[in-house]
């Protein structure tokens, strides 16, 4: 696959934004809005580098956004998820083709299970007070990582296809 320099450069940048929420949700159990942000106006530029045309393909990439927002605002209000894991989830939607972000959103989901039990028995083995509070901002950038990771770096399945 050939990676043109500008696609390159917003991908590492996507991998460092995507490290420093895990870091600031582990410290402070908040993903600040300045990352978010940083992540959703990227998008465009990301478009531009690999070459989406505005219909359908930024259309989808503006929906998918939307939708992935919208279902995950609906847990926030829940109370089921943080806001600022919300806002990554929406900011990475316009990142993501509708099948990889599928992808994405459930070896999060995987990945978030794990952390929960292991923050539970984080709070039972030190006896902690009241209820966990799990930085799913890691399991939402561990999956976003790992799609990356898929596209741009696996190429044992683009052998085995071709």
């Amino acid at each position: 696959m050939q990676i043109g320099t500008l696609e390159f450069a917003l991908i590492i940048g996507l991998c460092v934004l995507l490290v420093t929420a895990s870091v600031t949700d582990w410290r402070r159990r908040e993903i600040d809005n300045w990352l978010n942000g940083a992540i959703a106006v990227a998008a465009p530029l990301f478009w531009f580098a690999t070459g989406l045309e505005p219909w359908p393909d930024m259309a989808i990439q503006l929906g998918m956004g939307a939708l992935v927002f919208g279902i995950f605002a609906g847990l926030f209000a829940l109370g089921a998820m943080g806001g600022g894991d919300v806002k990554l989830l929406g900011a990475l939607a316009l990142w993501f083709a509708p099948f990889p972000m599928l992808r994405l959103i459930i070896i999060m989901s995987v990945i978030g299970g794990a952390l929960t039990l292991i923050m539970l028995i984080r709070q039972k083995t030190l006896n902690l007070p009241g209820k966990p509070e799990i930085p799913y901002g890691i399991a939402i950038a561990l999956a976003a990582l790992w799609a990356i990771y898929e596209r741009y770096f696996n190429h044992f399945w683009a052998v085995l296809a071709a």
